[in-house]
């Protein structure tokens, strides 16, 4: 046992890389957390329960469920020194984003992710830590470096 823990890991994992990871974990978790407690628990089913009732507005809840585990897993492929977790959130990113302004221009619905008044404003504010979180996988020589030996 003692021989198992002198061992040294083959690959350090560089540490914005796992800033980027854990940042993405945690904003995620905190994120559904303080949706469920702003709303509670009756409204929280009450959404979920208008969600049901178009088969559009269903298909936009299932699809941000299905975005937010997809962004999960990429998290933890990061952590594992996967390349494509990087690539597949800022995939996710772009797809949010583009809905995001699709929404807010009135081209598609339901417009649950809507953003009014000044679009472009809000939405960077609204993705700046993810853009920050990209930043940290795609710009630091050490993430570079470490993603391309995988």
């Amino acid at each position: 046992m003692s021989e198992v823990l002198k061992q040294e890991p083959a690959c350090e994992i560089p540490v914005p890389v796992v800033v980027a990871a854990i940042a993405i974990i945690m904003t995620r978790c905190l994120s559904v957390a303080l949706e469920v407690h702003e709303m509670g628990l009756n409204t929280l089913l009450n959404v979920i329960h208008l969600a049901a009732q178009s088969w559009s507005a269903t298909l936009i809840f299932i699809a941000s469920q299905l975005l937010f585990f997809i962004e999960l897993r990429c998290a933890l492929a990061l952590l594992h020194g996967r390349r494509w977790g990087r690539l597949g959130y800022g995939c996710s990113q772009l797809i949010v984003i583009g809905y995001m302004l699709m929404a807010s221009a009135g081209w598609i619905g339901p417009e649950i992710f809507s953003l009014h008044g000044e679009q472009g404003h809000l939405l960077l504010s609204q993705k700046l830590p993810d853009l920050l979180v990209l930043g940290l996988l795609f710009f630091p020589a050490s993430s570079r470096e470490f993603f391309q030996q995988r």
